[in-house]
């Protein structure tokens, strides 16, 4: 038997997405839905702080990243997205411009993971194009201000 070794954030983000999942279906306050996710999760220090500021961010600016979803949607409305790609991209796309030290072609790369491995089939190409457009959309704004500082 193989054992595979998994990367602490990668557990990190499973168990945010977990607390996402949790906080959508109950009315337990966000700080009790965290709480209950380190004690049942193994997490080490560096990792909790990741999942802290992760879980966070993705619940304070949860509208802000479902609007960005929203404005990269074709023929399509958010509330036709299943429930956990939609948490899959909250995270991802706080990940992306709140973190600022992992770079976003990881968090896009681990969110596509994720889908694969918690969603349907067709949920890891939905997500990794919606975060593609996203993160374009990201790298434009940059540029732009970068633009506009100069002149």
């Amino acid at each position: 038997m193989t054992v595979v070794k998994v990367h602490p954030r990668r557990l990190g983000r499973e168990s945010v997405l977990k607390a996402l999942y949790a906080l959508e279906l109950s009315n337990d306050q966000p700080e009790k839905i965290l709480s209950d996710i380190f004690e049942r999760e193994l997490i080490d220090k560096k990792t909790g702080r990741f999942v802290t500021s992760l879980f966070n961010n993705s619940v304070k600016y949860k509208d802000w990243c479902e609007k960005q979803v929203s404005d990269h949607l074709v023929n399509w409305n958010l509330d036709r997205v299943a429930l956990l790609d939609r948490l899959i991209l909250q995270m991802a796309i706080s990940e992306i411009y709140f973190l600022k030290d992992i770079p976003p072609k990881v968090s896009i790369s681990e969110a596509i993971e994720i889908a694969k491995r918690y969603s349907t089939d067709e949920s890891s190409g939905f997500v990794n194009g919606i975060l593609d457009a996203v993160y374009k959309s990201k790298l434009a704004a940059e540029q732009e201000q970068l633009k506009e500082d100069k002149e």
